[in-house]
């Protein structure tokens, strides 16, 4: 079990840098010492707790399509984001909208806030309770269709995880 789960993140690890340093193989020499100390990190706040794959109840499949999902998304968001600073006048209508999350406390929801601050415009300000605070560049977009998506993606990673269902 911890063998599968040091391989699992290990390969994890190695493969956000390899994104992160754009494939360069000159960066591998800080890579390999900057995946040892995240590897160490990650087995001594999170250990192997049994469950899928050794790995804590993660689907590999969910965790697959995440990525999957997420690079389309930043693909798409990154092409909307330069639309609007290459047309004259940019048509923004940025605001501070307040949503309701439905992903438990802990870290899926933390996944959540990280992924939508990498995502082309939006900004996580905070959490109060339940409620996401999250800074936009335009509030006419379908923001929360798009955070309820991200949530549905995210729940899939650990699927025994409970989500709330909006209440009212």
């Amino acid at each position: 079990m911890m063998l599968r789960a040091i391989f699992l993140r290990g390969l994890t690890f190695a493969l956000i840098w390899w994104a992160l340093a754009e494939g360069r193989p000159d960066s591998w020499g800080v890579g390999v010492v900057s995946i040892g100390l995240a590897l160490f990190a990650s087995l001594r706040l999170s250990p192997p707790r049994g469950g899928a794959l050794g790995v804590g109840g993660i689907s590999v499949s969910g965790l697959l399509g995440f990525i999957g999902f997420f690079i389309l998304q930043s693909v798409r968001g990154g092409i909307q984001v330069a639309a609007r600073a290459l047309r004259p006048g940019m048509d923004l209508s940025p605001a501070l909208l307040e949503l309701p999350l439905h992903l438990p406390p802990g870290p899926l929801r933390v996944a959540l806030v990280y992924t939508l601050n990498l995502l082309p415009g939006t900004v996580s300000v905070m959490i109060v309770d339940d409620t996401l605070r999250l800074h936009v560049f335009d509030r006419r977009m379908p923001i929360e269709a798009e955070l309820r998506a991200v949530e549905a993606r995210i729940a899939r990673i650990a699927p025994a995880a409970p989500t709330r269902r909006p209440t009212g």
